[in-house]
């Protein structure tokens, strides 16, 4: 373990305790505030929370289009009989979701319960006072603080602390890092020509050429979220950041305990030569970076390209079409291991995903107490886990003895069990974001076909996993300010990473490219980051 990852994590503990005894203040006072006779006086761990009279919280919810809210879902029904909670729900389409809240937020309209917020995303809310710290209250909750220690949350939970050492957000968090994005690949194709499943990108660089020279009028890799999810995958293993994991573009050094700006890296440099290679050599379709997912599926689904990027849902969606196009006995398509890059085979990934921010409003109620428990126990305890995932056993799902879950005969969920002529989501409730996410690896496999099964063990025996790195805590101004000067570096990083790759800048001038990044303020803008960073520790 390296010196500066020691004095990380124990400033974690040390941090950690002292947030502790704040947090007994804070929750004691505000236990104080109103006699709230709905919640449990011996609530933990392993209880199933209760409210000792009928109470009402308000909820936002984001209103997927493919499973729509109905207030009689088994979810809602069964919620209530288990806790005696009733949630009044604002409901708000998933394509406004986040315009919606951040409007309820600041004009004080926010429901008390927000959900699917990614880490992050709350920063926006904090100078305002608007939402909730919630770390001030995390004693009040047996089963997160037990997910906590269980699942080694501490290090990941550090990341979304803010300025004043608090942090805003209830995670979702997983026992294990959870790697799902990579490339899905015909594998009918590989055994054809007689290829083994590429485990480095240069290793799929040669694939990719020996596919074009087999089928010269396709172009082997045309790819979906224009590009961005498979520059992400891929500067993990070059060591760098682009793509959905761009971010502001500042990388942690370990050994010099301070931050850089990966963008203007040599090994950024390294990545966009990789894949300009992959254009310049008719592997890569140009259009990747400018096609709607429709087109790239297309191209796909009709046997025009052979490799795009995937998660574990979207490689049974290609599956489904392939099987109307091509005939379901005619191809194999399966996700492909992450291949390793310049910096060895790891993978990137967090144990958090989108969780939940209480608006501060909530405090003031006299039922406040009653609440936290309520969200303890339905977003953490495994017992609500199960519930939430799978539903009502014996309605939506069956266990053996042997602890395995099976759906209803008349129930699916992606494709599970296709007879089933209802949805677990779409009919029940169950499986939805709002209110499913995080959980056990256990859990997390009950509903993974065998093939996503063995892709994450592989991932998980084969990768060493990049831990996050420490967070940058600015206050309002300083973070006001980081965002005025990255601004501009973002934008133009975006611009020439996508030019060079596509070769529409030479590559020869990416000292002029450092140079106008320079221009932009780069230095200022690292100098912030690591005064910020060396004034904290």
């Amino acid at each position: 373990m390296g010196e500066s990852l020691k004095r990380f994590l124990m400033f974690n503990s040390v941090l950690l305790v002292s947030m502790g005894l704040a947090a007994c203040s804070d929750s004691e006072e505000a236990g104080a505030d109103g006699e709230d006779t709905s919640s449990m006086a011996d609530y933990s761990v392993g209880d199933q929370f209760k409210a000792e009279e009928p109470v009402e919280f308000s909820m936002l919810f984001s209103d997927h289009p493919n499973y729509p809210f109905k207030e009689d879902w088994l979810l809602m029904e069964e919620i209530e009989k288990r806790t005696n909670v009733s949630l009044d729900m604002t409901i708000v389409p998933m394509s406004d979701y986040a315009e919606k809240r951040s409007l309820l937020i600041s004009s004080g309209d926010a429901p008390y319960i927000i959900p699917k917020t990614y880490p992050g995303e709350e920063s926006a809310f904090v100078s305002s006072g608007a939402i909730l710290p919630i770390s001030d209250y995390v004693d009040m909750m047996p089963h997160f603080q037990a997910a906590v220690e269980e699942y080694d949350i501490t290090p990941y939970l550090e990341g979304l602390r803010q300025e004043d050492g608090k942090y805003y957000v209830l995670p979702g968090m997983h026992e294990n890092v959870w790697p799902d994005y990579t490339l899905a690949m015909r594998y009918d194709i590989l055994e054809e020509l007689n290829l083994e499943v590429p485990e480095t990108w240069e290793e799929l660089e040669v694939v990719l050429e020996e596919m074009k020279k087999a089928y010269p009028d396709s172009t082997p890799f045309s790819d979906r979220f224009m590009f961005d999810s498979t520059l992400n995958i891929a500067a993990t293993t070059f060591g760098t950041r682009a793509g959905w994991g761009l971010g502001n573009g500042l990388k942690y050094d370990g050994d010099a305990d301070n931050f850089y700006f990966a963008p203007a890296s040599d090994e950024h440099k390294e990545l966009v030569t990789y894949f300009n290679g992959l254009v310049e050599k008719g592997l890569l379709d140009k259009e990747s970076f400018t096609q709607e997912d429709e087109q790239a599926q297309q191209k796909l689904i009709n046997g025009d390209s052979f490799v795009i990027n995937t998660n574990s849902q979207t490689v049974v969606d290609y599956r489904t079409d392939m099987n109307e196009t091509l005939g379901e006995e005619n191809f194999e398509i399966k996700k492909i291991p992450l291949p390793g890059g310049p910096i060895g085979h790891v993978m990137g990934g967090s144990k958090l995903e989108n969780g939940v921010m209480i608006s501060s409003k909530a405090k003031e109620d006299p039922n406040f107490k009653a609440m936290i428990q309520f969200l303890d126990w339905l977003f953490y305890s495994p017992e609500a886990k199960e519930f939430t995932k799978w539903g009502v056993e014996d309605v939506t799902y069956t266990k053996d003895e042997s602890g395995k879950r099976t759906l209803a005969e008349d129930v699916n969920y992606v494709g599970l069990n296709p007879d089933g002529s209802k949805a677990l989501n779409t009919d029940f409730g169950f499986s939805g974001g709002n209110f499913s996410y995080g959980g056990s690896t256990e859990l997390l496999h009950s509903m993974m076909n065998e093939e996503e099964i063995e892709f994450q063990n592989i991932m998980h025996e084969t990768k060493e996993t990049i831990m996050p790195d420490p967070p940058i805590k600015y206050n309002a101004m300083e973070l006001e300010q980081s965002t005025l000067m990255s601004t501009p570096l973002i934008d133009h990083v975006k611009q020439n990473t996508l030019q060079f790759i596509l070769g529409s800048r030479d590559l020869s001038e990416w000292d002029d490219y450092v140079a106008e990044l320079e221009s932009k303020g780069l230095q200022k803008f690292v100098d912030q980051a690591n005064e910020v960073y060396a004034n904290q520790n």
